[in-house]
């Protein structure tokens, strides 16, 4: 459970230190334009973020818990990265709809790679 464990704790730090570095270069003009829309938003990739972070440790620290938490991590990850490009492509920054598609991808493998890592664990239970 290294890769997904590393995986989202690279990610779930990413997100932070990402969104405090647009927020604090003000580059996140939906601030002024569309505040309630981008807390919310902003809200649920803090979720998103925590979850990966708790997660990632736990996976590394080998935790019983720690599949089934990375699971619902993974899946908001997931929901991330579907809804986001939509974003960057209506701008046609498509470098970072291909991004997207790699966090897409990686966050599916280490999904498999949980499932199997776990068949018999916590899901013969």
């Amino acid at each position: 459970m290294k890769f997904a464990g590393w995986y989202a704790l690279v990610v779930g730090v990413s997100m932070i230190l990402q969104w405090a570095f647009f927020i604090i270069a003000g580059e996140v003009p939906e601030l002024q334009t569309e505040p309630l829309r981008i807390a919310f938003h902003l809200a649920a990739e803090g979720v998103t973020a925590a979850l990966l972070v708790v997660a990632g440790i736990a996976l590394l620290r080998g935790r019983r818990w720690a599949s089934r938490i990375a699971l619902v991590a993974f899946g908001a990850l997931v929901y991330t990265a579907i809804v986001n490009p939509g974003y960057f492509a209506q701008l046609g920054q498509w470098p970072l709809v291909a991004m997207f598609g790699v966090v897409l991808a990686l966050t599916l493998i280490s999904v498999i790679l949980l499932l199997r890592e776990s068949r018999n664990g916590w899901m013969s239970q």
